[in-house]
């Protein structure tokens, strides 16, 4: 790679300013913001003249870019940024679950979830979803029942039903959030590991992101029941998606789903 020299790199960086510069009100605004001489910052603006260490960082910080305006075009820069929750406003508060999720404490492979049917409350939505791991993340996917999509009148074709997630290790359980293609409604999933005779049901609940209303619930209980990769298993519950009622519920999942309790 060839070293560029001090007028290349004044040069790129005034390119980039003037473009950055564009958003703001006026430069003499940007100036009196940035603590800068109105002179001097038309200079960097020209590529006559190069900012200070402690300029620069109060130039990228304002912008919120960094140090590359110096080497390379803002086009380019822009489309290298990182991945909205690894971004640097959050990501010491929202992604220290993302990665290095153990398979412990969620195993990937299928598994069959029951809850409450938003809609219903004598009802109860019986699915499939399978958790997986890539690029150091923790994903989930899945298809929407044919006949819960029909009750709220939307397309019932595998892309429209299908839907994934994100999945996020927290101190006592897992939360997720999951959406269908393209919606503007999602859901937050709580999920915890309670024991029985095989360690394979996780309890919890799921939230939907609508307006309180009377004729429906906003929250309900969750439960997932590993089914890891047996064929078998994951036909049989494959068969079984859609709604049912609360005696076609296997005891262990009523007991935990709390049948006739409400939730709170």
């Amino acid at each position: 790679m060839k070293t560029p020299s001090p007028s290349e790199l004044r040069n790129t960086l005034g390119a980039n300013l003037r473009t950055l510069a564009r958003t703001t009100p006026s430069i003499s605004a940007l100036c009196r913001e940035l603590g800068i001489n109105r002179t001097q910052f038309n200079r960097y603006l020209s590529g006559e003249s190069f900012p200070r260490p402690d300029v620069l960082f109060r130039i990228c910080s304002y912008f919120g870019v960094d140090a590359r305006i110096i080497l390379e075009p803002l086009e380019s820069i822009e489309s290298t940024k990182p991945a909205l929750l690894s971004h640097p406003e959050i990501r010491d508060f929202l992604s220290a679950g993302l990665s290095g999720f153990p398979e412990a404490l969620l195993p990937s492979g299928f598994y069959q979830f029951h809850r409450q049917s938003f809609l219903d409350e004598t009802r109860f939505l019986r699915g499939l979803v399978y958790v997986y791991r890539k690029d150091d993340a923790t994903f989930l996917r899945g298809y929407e029942a044919k006949a819960g999509m029909e009750q709220l009148g939307l397309p019932t074709d595998a892309p429209a039903r299908e839907f994934r997630g994100l999945l996020m290790a927290q101190e006592r359980g897992i939360a997720g959030l999951v959406s269908r293609r393209k919606a503007l409604t999602m859901t937050f999933n709580f999920l915890a590991q309670v024991p029985s005779y095989e360690n394979n049901y996780w309890v919890g609940y799921t939230v939907r992101t609508v307006g309180e209303s009377p004729t429906g619930a906003r929250a309900a209980r969750l439960i997932y029941d590993f089914l890891g990769r047996d064929t078998r298993k994951v036909l049989t519950a494959a068969r079984q998606t859609g709604f049912c009622s609360a005696t076609d519920l296997k005891p262990l999942v009523r007991t935990h789903l709390r049948v006739g309790e409400p939730f709170q």
